[in-house]
């Protein structure tokens, strides 16, 4: 078994502004936690040049190439209230974006059983024509379509565990049978959507929890309904928003889980992984704002993938 963590240095170069919680060092948090002794095995790869084909997918090409162009050369331009790039934001989002499309790649053709992508923008807010909530390009549903156009998959399958719904991830697929879309998250919350009754076509499962619920009500939702839907669906790929701001030190909500919560989620995800899609797994770095919660809950979610 082996686990491949894709990122780049281009995506400390986003820099929202100096009180943003979106910071650089954010992910300078996760790498310095994947750095130890104990990810000694990982598989480590540059995300590579992005194809905005692959953008595409998700995206209107033109909307891509707007928000490109929208990139300022000096200081900062907001997209919306929450959304802000940087001289260096254009390119931080093409490669978390490509690092999704190689994941996917690798495990797809066998290199790699797993991956973990250490990216950041992260994306699942991102609409398919709305940058927002921190987000710019939608990476889970880029390397989905990935799954589907280019390697002929039929079932994908997408479960969100950061702490707010992925408004973007559910627009984008919420009329496609061929995507599973499972969410938990706190409500009420930012983005105000992820709603039960909010079913797509039958492919949609959120689970909306209550601020101030902890590990026996995320685990039960997880259990209840996200885990036997899945099953039901038998994806041959599973792909993961991996978003810790659910963790109970995050300073942007009121969820209390912790990061054996991270590592069981992961560990249940990796079996059904091993029951449908050949053990093929796929996860992208989405929330997380306190560092000490956001390296540690990572580094479980890793280790979980890396002990497969």
């Amino acid at each position: 078994m082996t686990t491949l963590l894709v990122t780049h240095e281009a995506c400390l170069r986003h820099d929202p502004g100096a009180y943003h919680p979106e910071s650089p060092a954010r992910l300078k948090a996760v790498l310095d936690g994947l750095s130890g002794a104990p990810f000694g095995k990982l598989q480590h790869r540059k995300a590579p040049d992005a194809d905005l084909g692959d953008i595409a997918r998700a995206h209107p090409r033109a909307f891509v190439e707007a928000v490109l162009a929208a990139v300022p050369k000096n200081g900062h331009a907001a997209i919306d209230a929450d959304t802000v790039l940087s001289p260096g934001s254009g390119e931080a989002a093409l490669r978390a974006a490509s690092a999704i499309v190689a994941a996917v790649d690798a495990v797809l053709e066998g290199t790699a059983t797993n991956a973990f992508c250490a990216v950041r923008p992260p994306g699942h807010h991102a609409e398919p024509q709305h940058p927002m909530g921190f987000c710019i390009f939608n990476n889970v549903a880029i390397g989905a379509e990935r799954a589907r156009k280019v390697h002929g998959l039929g079932r994908v399958a997408i479960v969100d565990f950061d702490v707010h719904h992925g408004n973007g991830t559910q627009a984008i697929f919420e009329r496609d049978s061929g995507v599973f879309f499972a969410s938990t998250h706190q409500s009420p919350l930012y983005p105000g959507t992820g709603a039960r009754s909010e079913r797509g076509v039958g492919n949609v499962f959120n689970v909306p929890l209550a601020p101030m619920s902890g590990s026996n009500e995320f685990r039960t939702a997880m259990s209840e309904v996200i885990l036997p839907a899945l099953d039901a669906f038998r994806p041959e790929l599973i792909l993961i928003s991996a978003g810790f701001d659910a963790h109970r030190a995050d300073p942007l909500a009121q969820l209390l889980l912790e990061e054996a919560d991270y590592a069981w989620i992961t560990e249940r995800l990796l079996e059904l992984a091993a029951k449908h899609a050949k053990g093929r797994l796929v996860s992208t770095l989405e929330g997380g704002y306190d560092l000490e919660a956001l390296s540690g809950s990572a580094s479980a979610h890793v280790a979980a993938l890396v002990a497969a």
